[in-house]
C-alpha cells in the first residue's frame, strides 16, 4: 500500500540532475510549503513551513531539471516511500520523500509556457491511413 500525496511549494534549491551507473536519470528537489492562520485570540497572523524531498526519475527529473529553478513555485504529486540506510559510523538513518508522479508549475502566482517533448521512439510524423487502404 502507497500513500498518495500532493504538495504545493515552493522550490528551496536548483534541481540538480545525476544518473544512477546503468544511466537512469534522478532529480531531488527540495520544497517548502507554508501555512499561515490568524491567531482567534491574539488576531496574530503566525506562519509555519514544512520541507519536503521530492525524487524524480527517468524523462520527468530530466524534464525537470530543465525546467524548474529555484524559488518556483510547483505542484507535485506522488507516493511517500521511506528509505533507510546504515551510516559509516554504523548508525542507522530513516528518511521519508515523496517520489514525484507529476511536476508542474504552480499558476497561482504566475504564468508558464509549455513545450511538449516527444515520447522516446514516437514518430514526428504519425502515418495518415487512407481510408481506402483500410
Amino acid at each position: 500500500m502507497s500513500t498518495h500525496i500532493t504538495v504545493t511549494g515552493n522550490l528551496t534549491r536548483d534541481p540538480e540532475i545525476r544518473y544512477t551507473r546503468e544511466g537512469q536519470a534522478s532529480v531531488l528537489l527540495g520544497i517548502a510549503v507554508n501555512r499561515r492562520w490568524q491567531d482567534r485570540e491574539t488576531r496574530e497572523w503566525e506562519e509555519s513551513t514544512s520541507f519536503f524531498d521530492v525524487v524524480c526519475w527517468r524523462d520527468l527529473a530530466e524534464h525537470a531539471a530543465m525546467s524548474l529553478t529555484k524559488g518556483m513555485r510547483v505542484m507535485v504529486a506522488g507516493r511517500l516511500e521511506q528509505r533507510s540506510w546504515e551510516t559509516e559510523l554504523g548508525e542507522r538513518r530513516t528518511k521519508v520523500e515523496v517520489v514525484a508522479d507529476e511536476v508542474g508549475p504552480s499558476l497561482r502566482f504566475a504564468t508558464a509556457e509549455v513545450h511538449r517533448q516527444e515520447r522516446a521512439g514516437a514518430s514526428e510524423d504519425p502515418v495518415a491511413l487512407d481510408p481506402a487502404d483500410a
